[in-house]
């Protein structure tokens, strides 16, 4: 249906949805007011009660755009000069997959998983499009990899399989930003260190956009591509997922409440710089691009 992303016109202003449409970012709450002389619902200021919303937030969403005509130029932003955020800055739980790629287990020497290995992310990971990365001066070894995230659309509970896809809202781009010399102590008895290894500040780049699942039939047709400084670094699709996103539904469901603006990352293919030795530095431009979605862009600034 739509490209639904969080941004703000200016720094001074507050952050708003928006649409992403034929080049232009339409301010959805800006264009209510004008429209129709009326205070814009919140659901054009916050995506996850957007998303609680349902059916009825995006028959809105069309009766803007459908009623724009003449005073669309009036709320239309050039997409390079506004501030993007996280489409869902406070999502209550982001989950990721370990290892959910056949090729990347095979680049890192790790048999096939069993079932979906899970690990989590908080909120302070996340950034937005054209955002800085931390490089942090706790790690020496920051890596990449670039991941098809799901967010979730309705709340639910023990789904099965079959009916996974209907609590799908829509997908985006992730970067899962990891600390390798964190995440693999030289010595530890109790395996890897997850926390610091994933968790560090602005280490889950996001967005620039939602596309709505129904503009995305199949996600398991996808290319996913990472470039540093253009440079390709990473390249596969999401039809090489071990667990496709119906079995991860299912799987976190399994005593677990999902809920409106959850995300879930789905893993990541080859080309990691774990298994290639190219880490991040300070000053790297990274492009993450999804077929079908669009290119997640983001660059390191060392911490001072």
């Amino acid at each position: 249906m739509v490209k639904l992303l969080l941004f703000s016109p200016t720094p001074q202003e507050a952050k708003r949805v928006g649409v992403y449409d034929n080049g232009k970012v339409i301010d959805l709450a800006k264009a209510y007011e004008i429209l129709y002389d009326a205070k814009p619902p919140n659901w054009f200021y916050d995506m996850k009660e957007l998303i609680e919303g349902g059916n009825g937030a995006l028959y809105l969403i069309n009766k803007v755009l459908n009623d724009l005509r003449e005073v669309k130029a009036k709320v239309s932003y050039d997409p390079n000069q506004v501030i993007y955020y996280p489409p869902i800055p406070n999502p209550e739980k982001i989950f990721l997959l370990a290892v959910n790629y056949r090729a990347h287990g095979q680049e890192a020497n790790t048999p096939p998983p069993k079932e979906p290995y899970i690990f989590t992310k908080f909120n302070n990971t996340l950034v937005g499009h054209r955002q800085p990365i931390i490089y942090p001066k706790a790690s020496q070894k920051v890596d990449y990899e670039i991941e098809l995230a799901v967010i979730i659309g309705k709340r639910g509970k023990y789904i099965r399989s079959s009916e996974a896809y209907s609590y799908v809202f829509g997908y985006t781009v992730f970067n899962d930003i990891s600390f390798r010399d964190k995440q693999f102590p030289p010595e530890s008895p109790y395996g890897m260190r997850w926390v610091h290894g994933k968790g560090m500040d602005t280490a889950a780049p996001m967005g620039p956009w939602i596309v709505t699942k129904d503009e995305i039939p199949n996600p398991h047709s996808l290319k996913l591509t990472l470039r540093v400084n253009g440079e390709i670094r990473q390249e596969g699709y999401t039809e090489d997922m071990i667990f496709k996103i119906d079995q991860i539904i299912e799987y976190l469901s399994n005593g677990i409440t999902l809920k409106p603006g959850d995300i879930i990352s789905t893993g990541t293919p080859p080309g990691v710089a774990l298994a290639t030795g190219k880490y991040l530095k300070p000053g790297d431009v990274i492009d993450a691009e999804i077929s079908q979605i669009g290119v997640l862009t983001n660059y390191l600034v060392e911490e001072k």
